[in-house]
Formats: structure tokens, sequence, C-alpha cells
């Protein structure tokens, strides 16, 4: 019996619903890890699907096309390495599961069902599936291999029971989503399930964006005692092979290529960046457009959107009205030629008169306020939606968190859109970030290198331009302020009381979590945007739109 096991890992980026074509991925790795000689080819959690399906997996056509496309992928595959890929699994008696197939020699040679459902976060799968039994390993030439599905792995029972029936590697197909920071739990967890078992393990992820999801990759393989044999880059498609060979104390991985990993800020911006780019090509959109303000939310949007797409595949639009600053109109300008893209301006002033002029009778004798200012919102958004219809082109909206957060947008108006790249991304962040692009540019990135966020941009006290000599702190706390209450009430789910303990004013405490809670209708309605944090807004925070609970304590 050979004392070597070549696995081939096929760390890709599937679409959902995309079934033909997902398989088509599958078959063109299988086809590599057969030309490199492997014994295996690997693809991760639910890859003929793609992932997260939500209630679609629940429609039997889709689940039953899939489990089709499986045989044929294993009818496809005889000839050659075995194939393990996930997707769901419908039995006889009308149960949906969460399934990792082994396909070889034709046929599907083991089936692995999900054990442990995770429902918390973006998870839902008890509303989906039912939880399976812990499943044996199952062999494969000369080795014998346990697969704990993605969260079967982050618990050790399911790894000890493989342990103890004979597994001699732990190979484990995932679908786990990026919010900064995650690597590294990822990591600590795995090691753990190492040492707890004694035996090597594969961990492999998905790449690639789904709807307000990122899967960034990262695929990984560890050694007894912890050391690192293989780490495959993120945020890239990547087919790698890793070697095993049989040591007098069990199974080892060779090393291999164990790719470094970018900081941070470069992988908030790229999540971004890939967010959009696989937003736009999945759902059959190749342009964009948004509403370039001269300010810095809008320049940072079209800065992804130029990076993401190509900077002849974003047009900027400005809308000015009496309220717009000459500084703006020239910093629109400034950002659009530093990047490439078309800059057209429709003021909306002529608009704005005919609407004054139609509401006079009803708003006479009353006072400027939110109400007119809002009319001039709308209208930009009225104006960048017809554009769109027209060209095809898909509207970004440019609100970052903390203005989400606290309702500091018009809704129907600056709302407006398909997607939102900056939408998980703080005030004082989208600072940070537009520094950190001007100072990087990267082979991924299409759009141009150097500083395309003029320093003026970055400098200058926000404001909405909506009345005269208008600033954002004139409604909001200073965004350090702010931004750090936010981050407090909503990431950090602290009480009021613990948040003025720290040191801030418990009037501005309360005023921020009044406008987070009144804001939640609007947030209901917002365009979906790329999850960077453990608490964007949509499935990582779930709150009724009516709600008369406040924090008095």
């Amino acid at each position: 019996m050979s004392d070597t096991f070549r696995l081939t890992l096929a760390q890709l980026n599937p679409t959902v619903g995309a079934i033909a074509a997902n398989a088509a991925k599958a078959r063109a790795a299988w086809e590599a890890g057969k030309a490199a000689g492997a014994a295996m080819v690997a693809l991760p959690e639910m890859f003929v699907t793609g992932y997260q399906t939500q209630d679609l997996v629940k429609k039997n056509a889709f689940t039953r096309h899939a489990m089709r496309a499986v045989e044929e992928l294993a009818r496809d595959c005889a000839d050659g390495p075995a194939l393990g890929i996930g997707g769901p699994w419908l039995d006889d008696e009308g149960r949906l599961f969460n399934a990792w197939y082994v396909c070889e020699g034709g046929r599907v040679a083991a089936r692995i069902l999900k054990h442990h459902l995770p429902n918390y976060s973006v998870f839902d799968e008890k509303r989906l599936f039912e939880s399976g039994p812990v499943s044996g390993p199952y062999r494969i030439g000369p080795l014998r291999i346990g697969t704990p599905i993605c969260e079967d792995a982050w618990f050790p029972d399911v790894c000890e029971t493989l342990a103890e029936t004979g597994a001699e590697i732990l190979l484990v197909p995932n679908g786990s989503p990026y919010y900064r920071g995650k690597f590294d739990r990822r990591v600590n967890l795995m090691v753990a399930r190492v040492v707890e078992t004694g035996l090597p393990m594969v961990y492999l992820n998905f790449v690639g964006g789904q709807d307000d999801q990122l899967f960034d990759g990262g695929s990984f393989v560890i050694n007894p005692g912890g050391a690192l044999a293989a780490q495959l880059p993120v945020w890239e498609e990547t087919i790698a092979h890793v070697d095993f060979t049989r040591h007098a104390d069990g199974w080892r991985a060779e090393t291999g290529a164990r790719a470094v990993h970018p900081g941070e800020w470069e992988q908030d911006y790229r999540a971004m960046v890939l967010s959009l780019s696989d937003y736009m090509a999945k759902s059959g959109f190749g342009k964009v457009l948004l509403g370039l303000s001269g300010g810095i939310d809008s320049a940072l949007v079209a800065t992804i959107a130029a990076d993401a797409l190509g900077p002849g595949n974003v047009r900027c639009v400005m809308l000015p009205s009496e309220f717009t600053s000459a500084d703006s109109l020239e910093d629109a300008a400034a950002v659009a030629a530093a990047l490439g893209c078309r800059l057209d301006t429709v003021p909306i002033s002529g608009p704005r008169a005919a609407v004054t002029e139609a509401l006079g009778p009803l708003f006479e004798g009353t006072p400027f306020g939110v109400a007119e200012e809002n009319v001039q919102s709308r209208l930009r958004g009225l104006l960048l939606m017809a554009i769109s219809n027209k060209f095809g082109e898909m509207l970004l909206t440019t609100g970052n968190k903390s203005e989400v957060a606290v309702g500091y947008a018009t809704i129907y108006g600056d709302m407006a859109g398909g997607y939102n790249p900056i939408k998980d991304l703080y005030k004082m962040r989208v600072f940070e970030t537009c520094r950190w692009r001007n100072a990087n540019h990267r082979p991924w990135m299409k759009g141009p290198a150097g500083a395309v966020i003029p320093g003026r941009v970055i400098d200058k006290a926000p404001s909405a331009e909506l009345r005269a000599n208008q600033k954002d702190e004139d409604s909001l706390p200073p965004y350090p302020v702010l931004d750090a209450i936010l981050e407090r009430l909503i990431e950090g789910d602290m009480a009021v009381a613990e948040i003025v303990a720290e040191g801030f004013d418990r009037a501005t405490v309360k005023k921020v979590e009044h406008l987070v809670y009144i804001s939640e209708h609007k947030r209901f309605q917002a365009a979906p945007g790329a999850r960077i944090t453990r608490k964007a807004f949509w499935l990582d925070r779930r709150y009724p739109i009516v709600n008369r609970w406040r924090d008095e304590g």
C-alpha cells in the first residue's frame, strides 16, 4: 500500500443557483488534480449550489437539480481521482441535509451529512436542514479520511468521534464568510481540534462574494503540534496540491506554499472591491453610476468601483444645487479625473424650483427645514435612477455605516440604488481607508495608482450641503465620538450605563441610541452592501422596525 497521498484543494468561487457553471468549475478542478496525479480533489461545502442558498434550497426542484449534477459529476469523473463536493441531499422521507459527496469510480461512494447546524449571525441552517448523524471516516486509497463539515469542526465532538473511529486526517469543507479578524479565529479553533485528535487537518474554504457576504478563502493545512504545512492566498481562486506521507506516528502533510496574508486595511478594502465586482458579475450588470458630491464617501465609492470594474465602467454624476460649494464642484471633478471616470453634471436647480412651486401653497408660512432639504436629495435620487434606467447602469449608494446607523440619509433620496460598498464601514474608517488607498496600489485594482482622492476631500469638514453653511456636526456628534458610541452600542451591545462609565456624555449616548432605533425602517429598505464586521446591518443585527424600548439604566 502506498505511503503517499496527493490531495488537490480547489478554493474556488461558485455562484448561487448556477448549478451547471459550478459543476463545470468542479470538473475543471478535477482535471487539474488528475493531471497532477492526485488521489482526491476536494471542493468546499455546498459548492454545487453556491452558498448561502437561503430558502432556495427548500425548493425541491432546485435540490434535485443539484443532486443530479453531483451524480453526473461522479459519472464524468470516474477515470481518475476521487472527487469531494458539497451540496444538498433530500432523502426518501423528504428530509433535507447539508451534505458532502465523495464520488469515486463513477458513483457516489460516500455521503457525509452535516451534524452541527449554525443558527446565529448570518446563518439560519436549522430553518433549512435536518441535523445528520455523525458519520464515520471513508477510505480513499491508502488513507482513511474524516470530514467534519464546516460547523462540525467548531465543536470537539464530531472530530473526536472521527478520530476514535479510524480517521487518519481531517478534511473540513467550509463556507466560512469573512469579517475583520475571522482568519485568526478559524486557525485557533482548528488548532484546538488538531491538538484534541492528534490528526492533520485540511481547512478548505470558498472565495468570492454572495449578496452581502464575502468568502475570503485562506485555506490551510495544519499538522499535529500546530505546525502550518500549507496556506492558500486570501481573496483569490486557487487550485493547490498537498502531499501527505505516512510516518511511524501517522500521516503528515509535507510543507508546501504558505501564502502571506495582507493586513487588515488591505483585506477590508479588497473585500469591498470583490463584493462589488462579484455582485455585478453574478447579477448580470457591467456598469455602475453614482452621485459624486465632492465629499469623501462618494469619492471612496467611486474609487472602489473603479478598482472593481475599471474606470471606463463607472459614471460619476454631479448634481449641484445653489447650496453646492465651488470647492465641491472642483473636488468632484478632481476625483473623476484622477480615477479616469466619466463625469456628468446635472443641475437640480430647475427641478427643485418646480417642486418648490408645486408645494408652495401647502408649505406657505412654514420655516425652511428638513422637508425642503430632503427634496434636494430625493430629486438627486430621481435623476440618478432615470440615468440608471436609461443606460442600464446599476446605481451605487454611498452612505457609510455611521450614517446608516443614525439615519443620516434620505430614504428614496441618497439611499436609492442597488448596492452600497461602504455600508459596513464607519466614517472614521472611511477617512483611513482613503489614506490607505492613496498610498497603496495592488495588481488586482483596476483603477490607477497614486493619490486618487485629493487631500482636500479627506481633510474638509463633512457636509450634506442641503442648506447654507451646513456641517454634519450641526446634527450629529463629532464623528470620532459618534463612531466610538456606535461601536459600543452595535458591535459591543453595551448598555447606556456601561458606555457612560467609559467617559461618554449620557445625553449624547441617549441621543445616538434614539437615532439608531428610530432609523430601523430606513435600514429595512436600504440597498445591500459588503459585510466586513461581525455586526453588519441585515442578517447580523435583526431588530424590529417598531420598537418603543429604550435603555434607561
